[in-house]
Order: structure tokens, then C-alpha cells, then sequence
């Protein structure tokens, strides 16, 4: 165990420097790896800061997302801080991930009622959402690649462990279980996936529920557990991956009475 605290905090990213980044009372902390002190990264004015976020690949930049008269709207902010800019026009949007050379963004919006992933380079391009009943679309991250964008999806039912072409084509199911499975994370050595899953049954991505970490190869195949943990919503929700692979960030909760 890193950090015990007895706030809220969610959704560790890990940065390249060696530490991890996680929310706590809709502000951004710098978490060192060596446990030193826990500081606050300065975001401005904005300061509702929810647990989708993350870190460019050189490092550089914080992308978070942070609600704005409700709706949640995502930003930009250099990593030793400052006043966000915001990158995507339209709310809501929720960051989940960048691509590997940095030039584009992957979140989930609500468009036209429905979430969806969208993609921004110069302007956004929704990628699913564009045939009739895809379900819930959510949870966008990269292959290490940057050939491939995985996702959870509802479109058969229940959520399950989705990926696509970087331009929304080739749609391949991945998992098929009995569990609601969100939040797919691939590795950076282009070995596994990362991803949650939640009790048969469950309702999008609560929290304080009995759930798993479970992973498989990246090229596709059977998937085994990793970690039974009481957790959910902010246990990983964005790209939690060490930068060699070799290990990943994750925030557990203590069990209620």
C-alpha cells in the first residue's frame, strides 16, 4: 500500500517522474511514489475536478475534466500547474485517454443524449453512436501501439471489454462474462489489459461494490483475476499503467460495516 487516507481520492494515474496523480474534493494531488509529502496541483479557478483524468505521454500536460455549472467539461493544465484551457467545445466530456504520440484525445460525451467516444485532434470526430442501438459507450483508452481504442460497451446487454480501429472501424468484442466489466487499460509493453469487473447485475460503475481486477493478452484470449478488492467507481477509471508495464495504480476502499 502507497497512501492510506481517510478522504475520498480516485482514479491514479502514474507519471513518468514517479508519481501518481488522483483527485480528492474536486482538486488534483501529486502523490509521491517515495512517500514523501502528498501536494495540490494548481488548477486555477477550476476546481471541481472529477476522477477523469490523466497525463500526456511526455509527461508535460494534465488533462482533467471538471463540472461546470453540472456538466462536466474537460481541460488542459501544464503538470506544474496554472489555469486550465479548456480543449473540448462541447459538455459533457469526460477524459480518458491519449494516444501514444500525444496528437489526440479519447473521451466519453453525451451527444444527442446517448454516451459516446469521441476522439480530438483539431476538432472532435464521435466514433461510436452512429448506428442504431449501440447501447452505452464508455471508457476509452489506447493499445500501446496507438492502432487500437478500447472501450466497455453496452451494446449486447450488460458492459463488456470492447475495441476498435483508431478511426471507429473493425468494432471487435473481446470479453464475453457473466460480469458488467468496464474501464479496459492496456499496457504499455503491448502485453495485457487491465480492466474491472463488476457483480452480474450492477447498474453502471458504482461505488463501494465487491469487485475484481482481472487481465488478459492484448492480442486477444481468456482472461484470469488479478485482485478481488472492494472498490468500483475511482479504482481505476483512467490509464493507472506504470510507463514499462511492470506494474499499475489502483485505489481500494475500506469495506462498510
Amino acid at each position: 500500500m502507497l497512501w492510506q487516507t481517510d478522504d475520498l481520492i480516485e482514479a491514479p494515474n502514474w507519471h513518468p517522474d514517479g508519481w501518481l496523480l488522483v483527485n480528492r474534493d474536486g482538486l488534483l494531488l501529486r502523490v509521491p511514489l517515495d512517500g514523501s509529502d502528498v501536494s495540490v496541483i494548481d488548477t486555477g479557478d477550476v476546481v471541481a475536478c472529477n476522477n477523469d483524468h490523466g497525463i500526456s505521454p511526455d509527461g508535460s500536460q494534465v488533462y482533467l475534466s471538471s463540472h461546470v455549472d453540472d456538466l462536466s467539461t474537460l481541460y488542459r493544465v501544464p503538470v506544474s500547474g496554472g489555469e486550465p484551457v479548456q480543449v473540448v467545445p462541447d459538455v459533457p466530456s469526460y477524459w480518458h485517454g491519449v494516444s501514444p504520440d500525444g496528437a489526440e484525445i479519447a473521451y466519453c460525451a453525451r451527444r444527442r443524449g446517448r454516451y459516446e467516444i469521441c476522439v480530438m485532434r483539431e476538432a472532435e470526430v464521435q466514433l461510436t453512436g452512429l448506428a442504431e442501438d449501440e447501447g452505452h459507450n464508455d471508457g476509452p483508452d489506447y493499445s500501446a501501439d496507438g492502432g487500437w481504442i478500447w472501450f466497455n460497451s453496452g451494446r449486447t446487454g450488460a458492459a463488456q471489454i470492447w475495441r476498435m480501429r483508431r478511426d471507429g472501424s473493425d468494432v471487435q468484442r473481446m470479453v464475453t462474462s457473466d460480469t458488467v466489466d468496464w474501464f479496459p487499460h492496456p499496457s504499455p509493453d503491448g502485453a495485457h489489459v487491465l480492466y474491472l469487473a463488476f457483480p452480474q447485475g450492477t447498474l453502471f460503475h458504482p461505488r463501494d461494490k465487491a469487485v475484481q481486477l482481472r487481465m488478459m493478452p492484448q492480442a486477444g484470449g481468456e482472461s484470469w483475476p488479478v485482485l478481488d478488492l472492494f472498490g468500483g467507481q475511482g479504482t481505476i477509471n483512467v490509464p493507472c499503467w506504470s510507463p514499462d508495464g511492470r506494474a499499475f495504480a489502483y485505489v481500494r476502499y475500506a469495506a462498510m460495516d
